[in-house]
């Protein structure tokens, strides 16, 4: 239960400065870097707003899914990971990581149909798919975590 204890909170500390970090990205460094890009290439200003836009949208996804995780850890702290409070929290995971997949895909078209390089179109279907695993193994782990309450409340049941 110590070492339990002891990765709960590194895990919290990490999550807290990943958190910290990704809000500073969010609000300092990409609208910044969209602006010296404008700059630097007036031939694709236009993409400034938008790029800017739907990264601060996956940088949020990802600070939803630090928020969830960190629910998730509380209730393993208080021995309630197996309850109904936990899927909220899981589904909260899968509704952020399904939106940010979902613009991703919007994003991947976009480039892929006016690409005339196709290394980005590459990159790009290389993280769809990531996004897809992601996203099915977080679905996999909810049917597992749905299990589990299930037999704990069978369990307690019988008790």
């Amino acid at each position: 239960m110590t070492g339990q204890r002891w990765v709960v909170a590194t895990l919290k500390a990490s999550l807290v400065l990943l958190f910290g970090l990704l809000l500073l990205f969010q609000t300092m460094s990409l609208p910044g870097q969209f602006a010296h890009m404008a700059q630097e290439s007036p031939d694709m200003a236009f993409l400034r707003w938008p790029a800017t836009i739907v990264t601060i949208f996956w940088v949020l996804c990802v600070q939803v899914v630090i928020v969830c995780i960190w629910q998730l850890l509380t209730l393993v702290q208080k021995d309630r990971i197996f309850s109904s409070t936990s899927m909220r929290w899981v589904n909260l995971v899968l509704g952020a990581i399904g939106a940010a997949w979902l613009v991703l895909v919007g994003v991947f078209l976009y480039i892929g149909i006016n690409a005339t390089d196709p290394g980005m179109p590459l990159v790009l279907a290389l993280m769809v798919a990531v996004g897809a695993v992601v996203g099915l193994v977080v679905v996999v782990m909810r049917a597992l975590l749905k299990q589990a309450t299930t037999l704990r409340t069978d369990m307690e049941a019988v008790i």
